[in-house]
């Protein structure tokens, strides 16, 4: 059974609870990655692995695709199929452009 794909999302409709060892991860994507599954790997191996769909994101500069993981334990982590690192520090938003190398 798939998921449905949610509508687009506007400026200021994600809310994300951050804090002490906890951020989060705004990863910008291509538009064709548009509705697609990306996969979040901690290198911490008592972490648990994630993922979050890419979604149309409205915004009053224009339009951009970004998938989203909240409530990320502060580490290093891995995109999956891409090898990309990122690293995650408690009570921050990490950015990130997606690299498909």
């Amino acid at each position: 059974m798939s998921e449905p794909q949610l509508p687009p999302s506007w400026d200021g409709s994600v809310v994300l609870d951050i804090g002490g060892e906890v951020g989060a991860l705004l990863l910008r994507t291509p538009s064709t990655l548009n509705g697609r599954e990306i996969d979040l790997d901690s290198e911490d191996e008592n972490s648990p692995h994630t993922h979050s769909a890419v979604r149309e994101r409205r915004l009053p500069g224009g339009i951009s695709y970004a998938a989203v993981y909240p409530g990320l334990k502060a580490g290093h982590y891995v995109v999956s199929d891409t090898g990309q690192r990122v690293v995650i520090v408690g009570g921050r938003v990490t950015e990130a452009d997606y690299d498909a190398r």
